[in-house]
Parts: structure tokens; sequence; C-alpha cells
């Protein structure tokens, strides 16, 4: 498939993916007591139909970080992931080996939409110290030796002290620089440790292939949106391939990717969105801002299938855009506040 896993309909998607979806969720009742009493607390017993994505139960994500939410055994869990969260509270997400090397099967098929299936010489815009840790890793750590796999004579364009190696740099342009390569690396880190970098020192990147996520709003915070983002690496340093990508630690394996248009993230075949009112949880239509729900039928070994995330989103269109299934965009996260609330929907039957 030339698109790889862009390929199908919103409504060619949604008869596939419900079954599949009911599937896990009684999967999951099934095999995991903390899930299983969510759902009776919620009134989504054993046999309930289901007619729309809409009308499955989701779970706040907030709740991995205060609960241990599993289906597997103590002695299946061959990995435990963990988000990047910056109060203390990270969320625990455990994988057996199946599960593991389902969502590097998926990952591999979603990116090489945009990478092909050869590997490129890979610039690393970070440090070897995010994964020394093989058993368990940081959302940072697993994100980047996800993305090394699809990259070969790695070079990493941090130091030890996280500081920009221009020497490092300028040896991999000039060993790999004249063919296709791949920069990966967080938003934030790309801009500060390599856009400045390449910028003042002039470095030609335009046959690099950036794949990038995460950390936009302390760029927000210096003014810099992914129109700005774009334009200032096309004019200062010659990239112009870059592709955005949203995803998460608690349904690892999936990411909603930026077509070649630049303007919206798209679901893979596997995945779906749903944008709801914070207030009655009401699905809303395109156009209309709201909390992105995030939906795959990867997550076998933990109840991640359907989840309630705390960022908001909104719809642009429905297979109008580069690829098929919705486009959509990422505006920010909801207020603390206002996110408590939702994750306290859940958490009696949770406790």
């Amino acid at each position: 498939m030339a698109d790889g896993v862009f390929t199908l309909s919103q409504s060619e998607k949604q008869s596939l993916l419900l079954p599949e979806l009911v599937r896990l969720t009684e999967h999951h009742r099934n095999h995991g007591e903390a899930y299983a009493r969510i759902l009776s607390a919620t009134g989504h017993v054993s046999g309930r139909e289901y007619r729309e994505e809409a009308d499955l139960p989701w779970l706040p994500v907030r709740l991995f970080k205060t609960q241990v939410l599993k289906s597997i055994s103590d002695d299946e869990v061959f990995k435990v992931l963990t988000s990047s969260g910056t109060t203390g509270d990270v969320s625990r997400i455990f994988l057996d080996k199946e599960a593991a090397a389902a969502q590097t099967r998926m990952l591999s098929k979603t990116i090489q939409t945009v990478l092909g299936k050869q590997r490129l010489p890979m610039l690393v815009v970070d440090t070897t110290a995010i994964i020394k840790d093989r058993k368990s890793f940081s959302a940072r750590g697993a994100g980047v030796l996800g993305m090394m796999n699809f990259g070969r004579d790695h070079v990493w364009a941090l130091d030890a002290e996280q500081q920009p190696d221009l020497e490092a740099i300028r040896g991999f342009l000039a060993k790999h620089g004249d063919q296709p390569f791949l920069i990966f690396g967080f938003t934030f880190m790309v801009w500060l440790y390599l856009y400045e970098l390449a910028r003042d020192h002039k470095l030609d990147l335009s046959n690099g292939i950036l794949v990038h996520s995460g950390g936009w709003k302390k760029l927000i915070d210096r003014s810099v949106d992914n129109a700005e983002f774009r334009r200032a690496f096309a004019a200062d340093t010659g990239l112009t391939r870059i592709h955005n990508f949203y995803g998460m630690v608690e349904q690892i394996g999936v990411v909603y990717l930026e077509g070649a248009d630049g303007n919206s993230l798209y679901c893979p075949d596997f995945a779906d969105v749903i944008i709801r009112d914070p207030q009655t949880w009401a699905e809303l239509p395109p156009g209309q801002p709201g909390l992105v729900q995030v939906l795959s039928t990867l997550p076998e070994s933990y109840p991640g299938h359907s989840l309630l995330t705390e960022d908001l989103g909104v719809v642009h269109g429905v297979d109008d855009g580069h690829w098929p299934g919705k486009r959509f965009s990422i505006l920010g996260r909801l207020p603390r506040a206002e996110a408590r609330g939702c994750s306290d929907t859940f958490s009696a039957g949770a406790a």
C-alpha cells in the first residue's frame, strides 16, 4: 500500500474498529479487576451493545498515574514504560513481549509512510543518557529508542551535559548531508538545540526529513507556532520535509502523523480520535474544539484502547485532506482544575 496505514475512509475505519474495540473492552474486563470495577461503576455491564465508537467507555489518562491498570500477570510483564510527568506523578504502562512487538511493528508501518522502508542516516536531537536503562523508559526515552529503529549511523546532537555538539553535527552533515537523512527530536529541543544552531552556523539541512513531537507550549511562549516553525526551518536551513506527530505513552505504538500539507494530523487505520464537550461529554462535530479522546486497537496488555486525554483539539474535516479519515489539530492542554473533574468521574470505581 503506497500510503501505508493511512488508507481507510472514515466509514470503512469505523466498521472495522468498532467490533475490535468492543472485543478489547471485554478482554480487559475479564483480565483486569480494577478495569472491571470501573466499567461496573459507570454502567458498562458485560454484553452491553455499542453502536458507535462514541458509545464506548473511556478512561481518563490520569488514572494511569494513580492506578495499576494491566491485563497481564506480573510474570508476563516484559517492559514498563513511564510518562514524562513534571509533577512527580507518572503513568506506568505494562507491556508483555507480544504487546511490545505489536507497538513496534505498527509504529514502523506508520513512520515508513513518510520515510520509506530504507533506513536513513539519523541525527538524534537528544543525549544518550535517556536510553541507559533498557528495562524501564521515560516517554522521551521510549520515543527516541523507537525512532532509532528507522535510522542508521546514529549521531547524537547533544553531549552528556545536554549541550549542542556542533562538531558532531557538522561531522554528520559532512558524511551524510548530500543524501536524504532522518532527524528526530522533541519539538522544543529541535528548535532550541538544532534550528538555532543551524541558523547561526549556516548549516544546510535541505536533505533532511524531520520527525518531531511535543513541547509546543514552550515554543508558543516564544511566539513560535507550527507555521512559524516550518517557515523558519525552510528559510534558514533549507529543511522543508517536516512531520509533526501526536502520541502518548498511554497509547504506545500509535502516532497521529502530520501529512505533507503541514496543516493537520491524521489517524492511522488502527486508531481514531473523538472530540468531546468537556461539560456534557457529547461528541462534537468538526470545527468545534473540545477534549481529545483517542482510540486504538493495539493495547492488549493494558486497558488503553479508549482514553480521554487532557488535551484540547479540533477536527477540521473528514475524508477531505492529504490522507482519508479525520484530520485534526491539538490546541493545548485543558487547565488542571477542569481536568481533575473528568478523572474524578472514574476514581470511585477504580479505588
